[in-house]
């Protein structure tokens, strides 16, 4: 067990809450896995620690796909976060709170935050027309766009129009501008340079309200509105905490001390979200940290494109501390990472097997060989003795730094220099050749006293990323019932007496060829039916509200004919036509000329919405629109052989 002493203070990290769209894949599982490493790091150095993730539930996707299955989003959302919270469970994640946005604490708090901020006078009403991305929930500028889709995901925008309210971004520009000239707030340093040029290029006023559907919270002074996710999903980090009407917690714990998210979404947490705070009057958060995507195939894993690696295949197949161990030690904080079975397969056999599970089995088996099962005292120090005990007290201050500098792989390291050390140190002291000479029985026993000493410091380092083997090691070490403290790991005279029980291996050795085929054989397949879903999925019809009959008869569909077609100046997705429909001929402009050559659609018959309100896009009036049918991938030109100006029944 583990003793903390008096608390050397508060420390509070949050995860990004996660889109209940389907279940987590393993790039959510590497933030989730950092987060809790270092709650456990800091629970075990003295910190009074709230470590909290969760789920961010509304918008327009979840609605849709409530839809697509049948169920009220509710429930679909329901479904969905059990699945989470059971993968949560499976990697022994150790959060302390779970917020949901669904849950009523968030909603009431969103609200009284949405009141603030609009007495505040930084909210106003106002029509809001953009390319809207709804899996990534964000509305883009034409110049944002990238081959005219979305430059987060990648995937098709749909142009959107609607009565909105927005939050006044501009106003805080400066102000975000200097929080992000200190290098301490933002890291690591390459996304701090990306958002001081993004805000340099000029902030916008952001949309924080819909009014095209109803799955969110309501707006307080608008029922035929919903606030809108950013607004809704950022402020999770104060309302869990009681703000503003509960401030004990609050007081407590605000300002965070770090808010650990992907790089997709450090916008949002370093430039959206200290502005809200502003203009809430709160505190900053101390840090956020952005950390790169994990790569599979040469791009980034994505349940659209169906490229995930399952985290519970692989904790059932080889447990869940060496998913963490490989997750941790392979990859860089703030880099990209390359996933391949074969890089984690060898991490696992040589680094866990080989030199970690090799060197804890051949200790125990020496002393209850040469000593009785009992860890014997140390004697006289010769050089290869205190090279081994200097060794092994120098990791614990290495490993400090490098934890609070989020660099888990260079602290993972750390360890592994003391767990290679004490290897070396068995081939240098020959303790075999030793037991044989009655002589050197001090010298046997201080051999594997300090190999015990070793052992033990490294049970203790090892905690905040492998707790499992941490305990399963102080078992073998006869350590049952101890009281482990952080501080012990400083320390290299505690062992003396303890009983060792030889165990079970740590980690399994692996046959890497034989493993690699069959693992990759069995991921081949699953990718292969999480693509299938996915294109399913994408094809599907995304269902709008219901619509009474009067609605639907308000449309005046009409057959045209295309006369003329060209590409509107500055715009790259525009294209401008000239549709004849009966004895007029109208201008009308549609987003689709990344799919259409404008030559090959003069002539074509074409389906008009002929009644649509005429409106101005990019400085040119549209008189109506056309129909296309979006598979997903690509739009196809809805059309009809009756002639123009025939009515659509």
């Amino acid at each position: 067990m583990t003793e903390q002493k008096a608390s050397k203070g508060t420390y509070y990290i949050t995860t990004p809450i996660y889109y209940p769209s389907s279940k987590l894949h393993i790039g959510h599982t590497y933030c989730t896995v950092m987060a809790d490493a270092m709650a456990r790091f800091k629970r075990l150095s003295g910190y009074d620690v709230r470590f909290q993730t969760g789920t961010d539930e509304h918008g327009l996707k979840i609605m849709q796909k409530a839809r697509e299955k049948g169920v009220t989003p509710q429930e679909y959302v329901d479904e969905v976060v059990a699945g989470i919270k059971d993968l949560w469970n499976t990697m022994e994640i150790s959060y302390d709170d779970f917020v949901r946005t669904t849950q009523p604490r968030h909603v009431k708090r969103v609200q009284a935050i949405f009141n603030k901020m609009n007495e505040k006078g930084d909210i106003y009403k106002g029509k809001y027309e953009g390319w809207y991305c709804t899996p990534c929930e964000s509305y883009w500028t034409e110049s944002q766009l990238v081959n005219g889709c979305c430059p987060d995901c990648g995937r098709p925008v749909e142009w959107a129009s609607e009565d909105a309210y927005f939050f006044r971004l501009s106003k805080y520009q400066d102000r975000v501008l200097k929080l992000l000239e200190d290098p301490d707030f933002l890291k690591p340093k390459e996304r701090r340079n990306e958002m001081i040029e993004f805000v340099k290029q000029g902030l916008d006023d952001l949309c924080i309200s819909r009014s095209s559907f109803d799955w969110g919270i309501q707006v307080p002074i608008d029922p035929n509105s919903v606030i809108y996710v950013w607004l809704d999903a950022l402020t999770n980090y104060i309302t869990t905490l009681g703000y503003p009407d509960d401030p004990e917690e609050f007081n407590k714990y605000w300002p965070a001390d770090v808010h650990l998210v992907g790089k997709e979404i450090v916008r949002f947490h370093s430039v959206i979200w200290p502005a809200m705070l502003m203009s809430l009057d709160l505190p900053m958060p101390k840090h956020v940290m952005g950390h790169g995507w994990l790569l599979i195939d040469g791009g980034k894993m994505s349940k659209s494109k169906g490229n995930v690696v399952d985290p519970v295949f692989l904790i059932h197949r080889y447990g869940v501390d060496a998913l963490k161990y490989f997750l941790l030690r392979e990859y860089t904080f703030g880099q990209d990472g390359v996933y391949t079975n074969e890089v984690m397969l060898k991490r696992m056999n040589y680094d866990l097997a080989n030199d970690l599970g090799n060197l804890l089995s051949r200790t125990v088996a020496m002393i209850e060989k040469y000593c009785g099962g009992i860890v014997p005292p140390a004697g006289t120090f010769d050089d290869i003795d205190e090279d081994l005990k200097k060794t092994a007290l120098s990791v614990a201050p290495a490993l400090e730094d490098h934890m609070n500098d989020f660099q888990f792989n260079l602290a993972l390291e750390d360890i592994w220099v003391l767990v290679r050390r004490a290897n070396k140190y068995i081939d240098e002291k020959m303790p075999w050749a030793m037991a044989k000479d009655p002589e050197k029985k001090e010298e046997l026993d201080t051999c594997l006293h300090n190999l015990a000493e070793a052992l033990r410091i490294i049970s203790i380092l090892l905690i905040p990323f492998m707790h499992t083997t941490s305990e399963r090691m102080q078992e073998q070490l006869g350590l049952t019932g101890e009281k482990i403290r952080w501080d012990d790991a400083f320390s290299f005279e505690k062992m003396d007496g303890e009983k060792v029980t030889k165990g079970d291996p740590l980690f399994p050795r692996l046959d890497i060829d034989k493993e690699l085929k069959e693992l990759n054989e069995i991921q081949k397949k699953q990718m292969a039916e999480a693509k299938k879903k996915a294109d399913k999925e994408a094809a599907d019809v995304k269902l709008k509200p219901e619509i009474e009959f009067e609605d639907f008869d308000k449309i005046d569909l009409r057959v045209g004919t295309i006369m003329k077609a060209e590409k509107v100046e500055g715009a790259d997705k525009l294209l401008k036509f000239r549709v004849r429909i009966g004895n007029e001929e109208r201008q009308i402009l549609s987003g689709v000329a990344e799919y259409f050559k404008p030559e090959e659609l003069v002539g074509k018959k074409v389906i008009v919405v002929a009644n649509l309100k005429p409106r101005k896009i990019r400085g040119e009036e549209s008189q109506g629109m056309l129909i296309f049918a979006d598979t997903g991938k690509k739009f196809e030109l809805v059309t009809s052989s009756a002639d123009d100006g025939s009515k659509v029944r």
